[in-house]
């Protein structure tokens, strides 16, 4: 069986959507998703960097984070045929790990606790596929990195990319990732 890890933030979760608001509100900002093209909120405001971060890691930061449109139905449909596991590189923020946790059984309760996994480095996972709006986990993973698009990643290449839920549904139906 086939075994897809899948990351949370900006993949399932979307992170921007409350991120962006909350920044501009906090400091007084107009930072659009356009600002972010290429770059993380800390590489375009390395001055509030800490504060950024440290907002981030506030306790119930990801407890209310909005679904990235499709990715239940697709998700759903995947464990249909593959083993899915939910990864995510909670240990930069540990403090979020209670708030993920509940997103994830309120927002995606056909996945099993037991197919969560909360890590630092990703290279540790043992998948076939590892869907993920970050490259560098893709470095040392053993298995082929497919990089979900959000406005941080684009420019990066030489990797297979996805746009949407939809591509990922249309490429696992191909059947072209499994030949």
């Amino acid at each position: 069986m086939t075994r897809i890890a899948i990351d949370m933030d900006e993949v399932i979760a979307d992170f921007n959507s409350k991120l962006l608001p909350h920044i501009n509100t906090r400091f007084n900002t107009h930072i659009t998703l356009a600002d972010l093209n290429g770059l993380t909120i800390q590489q375009l405001r390395p001055d509030i960097k800490e504060q950024i971060e440290a907002m981030i890691g506030e306790v119930d930061f990801f407890a209310d984070l909005a679904v990235i449109p499709d990715s239940q139905r697709v998700i759903e449909k995947l464990t249909q045929k593959h083993e899915v596991l939910i990864t995510t590189a909670a240990m930069e923020f540990p403090l979020s790990f209670d708030a993920k946790f509940r997103w994830l059984a309120a927002h995606f309760p056909f996945i099993s606790p037991m197919n969560i996994v909360f890590c630092g480095n990703k290279s540790i996972l043992n998948a076939d596929y590892l869907i993920d709006d970050n490259a560098r986990h893709f470095a040392h993973f053993r298995g082929e990195g497919i990089l979900f698009s959000a406005p941080h990643n684009q420019n990066v290449t030489g990797f297979r990319r996805v746009n949407s839920w939809q591509e990922i549904d249309a490429l696992f139906a191909s059947d072209e990732l499994l030949s």
